[in-house]
C-alpha cells in the first residue's frame, strides 16, 4: 500500500515531478491534452500519494477505494501519477498514444491494471461512480438485513469531472440519483478551470453559480483552491465525514499550471507542446516561471 507519511512539501515536489513528466510524454507522443492535466497535477498527487486507499502491487485489492476519471482526455496526469506510485515503470510513459500501448488517449480499463473504468464519452463517470457506490452498499448488507461485508462500508468512490463536462445531461441525472439514495460514499471532484475545447466555459455554456446548482441537486458542496495541496487534502477528509449525502468538491484550478504561456489559454486544452514549446515549458517548471534563476541567466 502507498505510504501516507508524506509532508505537504514532499507532495508539492511530487506534483512538480509529475508536471515535468506530463510535458515530456506529450511532446514525445505529439498529441494529447496539456492544460487540464497540468492543472490537475496537485489533485492527482494528493489522491495517489495521500488520500486513496490503494495498493499498486495489488491493483484489484478488495478493500481499495475506487477512483474514476470521467473527463478521460486528462489521462496523461493519471498515467504519470500511477507510474510514480508504482503501477508500472515510468519508462512506459513514452508509449503514450502509440499503437498497441496500454496508455491510450483515454483510459482503457482492460488495458491497464489500476483503472476502474474506460472513459472517453464525456458525462459518464458520475453515473458509473453511483453504480459502484450502490453495489458497495448492497455488498455490505446480509440477506437478513444486518451489516455483512463491513469492509465495503468503509470504501469510497472518488470521481474527477471537468467543468465543461457538466454540459452533459447524464451528469445531472446521476446527481439526482446519488441524492435520492443518499450515496454518502461518493465524492465528486469538479475541475473548475473555466475552459473547454471551444473556449471559456462561461461563453460556451454558462455554469453560473455552480455551488448553488449542486446544492439544488441535494449535494453537500465544498469550494477550494484545487492547486493548494493542503486545502484539497483537508476537503477530502471533511467529505469522508459527511455520510448523509454525497459530496462534491469544486476545485478551482489553473489550466496549464506552471507553464506561463499555457496558463488560462483554452487553446492548450487539446494541444501538445512541440519540441521548442516543451523546452520552454520545462524551463518554466524548473525555474518556477523565472523566479529561480541559474548562475548564468
Amino acid at each position: 500500500m502507498i505510504s501516507k507519511k508524506y509532508s505537504i512539501a514532499e507532495l508539492e515536489t511530487k506534483a512538480y515531478e509529475i508536471r515535468v513528466d506530463i510535458i515530456k510524454m506529450l511532446e514525445h507522443a505529439g498529441s494529447g491534452h496539456s492544460a487540464g492535466p497540468l492543472g490537475l497535477a496537485d489533485i492527482f498527487t494528493a489522491l495517489y500519494f495521500d488520500i486513496l486507499n490503494h495498493d499498486p502491487k495489488n491493483p484489484d485489492w478488495s478493500e481499495r477505494d475506487l477512483f474514476l476519471l470521467s473527463n478521460g482526455h486528462c489521462a496523461p496526469v493519471q498515467y504519470v501519477a500511477m507510474a510514480h506510485a508504482g503501477y508500472f515503470a515510468r519508462e512506459e510513459l513514452k508509449t503514450l498514444r502509440q499503437f498497441g500501448s496500454r496508455l491510450q488517449g483515454h483510459p482503457e480499463r482492460t488495458k491497464l491494471s489500476g483503472l476502474e473504468t474506460t472513459s472517453g464519452p464525456l458525462g459518464c463517470g458520475l453515473s458509473q461512480a453511483c453504480g459502484m457506490a450502490l453495489a458497495m452498499r448492497m455488498n455490505s448488507v446480509r440477506d437478513d438485513g444486518s451489516n455483512g461485508m463491513n469492509k465495503d462500508l468503509h470504501r469510497w468512490v472518488y470521481v474527477v469531472m471537468g467543468d465543461g463536462e457538466l454540459d452533459e445531461g447524464n451528469i445531472w441525472e446521476a446527481a439526482m440519483l446519488a441524492s435520492k439514495y443518499k450515496l454518502g460514499n461518493v465524492i465528486g471532484i469538479v475541475d473548475r478551470n473555466n475552459i473547454q475545447i471551444d473556449g471559456p466555459t462561461e461563453e460556451v455554456m454558462p455554469l453560473d453559480d455552480l455551488a448553488e446548482k449542486w446544492q439544488g441537486f441535494g449535494w453537500h458542496v465544498l469550494e477550494i483552491d484545487g492547486n493548494n495541496m493542503e486545502e484539497f487534502i483537508d476537503a477530502c477528509s471533511l467529505a469522508r465525514s459527511i455520510v448523509e449525502k454525497p459530496v462534491v468538491i469544486i476545485a478551482r484550478t489553473i489550466p496549464g499550471k506552471g507553464v506561463d504561456f499555457m496558463e488560462y489559454d483554452f487553446r492548450w486544452h487539446g494541444k501538445p507542446p512541440n519540441k521548442e514549446e516543451a523546452k520552454k515549458a520545462l524551463h518554466d517548471l524548473r525555474t518556477l516561471k523565472g523566479k529561480i534563476r541559474g548562475e548564468h541567466e
